[in-house]
């Protein structure tokens, strides 16, 4: 099976660089399955739902989200509307919408989808990650009820989402992570066969902080002191995600590479796929 993750899409630019990019790329690379992180689409803060049905139109299996997911009050309708949207795993009971749901890919495959969010350095605190995906991966085993398992994990340290990698290793086929909108180079199979990368990047203006227009960030850095809101960068998108192989006999991951396509980062196309 392959499968193609989306880091963040951020704003105007992001979201309309992977509508009008994403139908040729199930086309061209024979995708069975797409997963989009979201959260940052409106605007740089949160989803609407006109975003979330377009992103969906355009291709996407299933949109992740993360801290941001809301922030478009909307969201906490919306969210119980659409079984593609998916909030993190780890709020507490009772939370509007799901954190996980199993779905079903272009080949047939049952694809169970988690997006679970870390807690250090994170805002607002969840609930335990790891007792949550412990909890996911009983209900839904690898090769039982599902025939590939992906987590999308939202966090801000690095240690946190290795971690998490090596916890379901050999019990999940990929554990990318999102909300750091900075593409890492460890994109790799864990000794169990789960591919792992730490961090898918964004869908984005490069030419930014995080796909936000420097300036105002910059100044809080210099000065401590706000001049103005945070407004989502609005030059071309470079597009960064991540291509996964899963063995239809395994369910584990056989191939892993990044994707990166646009003006700022240097081009890449997983090679199993050319």
């Amino acid at each position: 099976m392959r499968l193609l993750f989306l880091g963040d899409m951020v704003g105007k630019t992001g979201r309309t660089a992977v509508w009008n990019r994403l139908p040729g790329l199930v086309s061209d690379l024979k995708l069975d399955f797409v997963i989009v992180n979201g959260e940052n689409a409106a605007g740089g803060f949160g989803i609407t739902e006109d975003i979330f049905l377009e992103t969906i139109n355009a291709g996407a299996d299933v949109v992740t989200t993360g801290n941001h997911v809301w922030d478009q009050k909307e969201a906490v309708s919306f969210c119980e509307r659409h079984d593609q949207f998916l909030r993190p795993a780890n709020y507490p009971a009772g939370t509007p919408g799901r954190g996980s749901n199993l779905y079903f890919a272009r080949n047939g495959a049952r694809v169970l989808v988690a997006n679970v969010m870390g807690r250090v350095f994170m805002h607002p605190e969840l609930d335990d990650p790891f007792k949550a995906a412990e909890a996911i991966l009983a209900a839904c085993p690898l090769k039982e009820q599902a025939d590939a398992i992906v987590f999308d994990f939202h966090a801000e340290a690095t240690s946190e989402k290795q971690c998490f990698g090596h916890f379901v290793d050999g019990r999940a086929s990929f554990v990318v992570g999102t909300h750091t909108h900075v593409p890492t180079a460890d994109a790799q199979i864990l000794n169990g066969g789960t591919a792992y990368m730490s961090d898918a990047g964004m869908c984005g203006d490069y030419d930014s902080s995080l796909g936000m227009e420097k300036e105002e960030p910059l100044n809080r850095f210099i000065s401590k002191m706000p001049k103005g809101r945070f407004e989502a960068a609005s030059g071309p998108a470079t597009i960064c995600g991540v291509g996964v192989e899963i063995s239809d006999r395994t369910g584990l991951a056989e191939k892993i590479a990044p994707l990166r396509m646009g003006p700022r980062l240097a081009e890449a196309i997983p090679e199993f796929w050319r």
